[in-house]
């Protein structure tokens, strides 16, 4: 194997999102995981479903496209 190629394989510390920890090897960055999804927290696995709040992103949408026709009806008009 060639030598300085490869990142740095240690031990890193993953946390959970119901708080418990355990310790494995892995190339991640920093010493401590925080896991913001995990088999407990999915809705695949716990079966039920988490409401998600997308109204932002269709209220930015419409308004990305209003905005849109606006520039449109103006192009038309001249």
């Amino acid at each position: 194997m060639k030598k300085g190629i490869h990142p740095l394989y240690r031990t890193v510390e993953i946390v959970m999102t119901d708080g418990s920890t355990f310790q494995t090897r892995s190339c991640y960055k920093n010493d401590k995981m925080v896991l913001e999804i995990d088999s407990k927290s999915h809705p695949f696995f716990t079966g039920k479903q988490m409401l998600v709040d997308t109204a932002g992103r269709v209220e930015r949408y419409n308004k990305r496209f209003n905005k849109a026709k606006e520039i449109m009806k103006a192009r038309k008009t001249k």
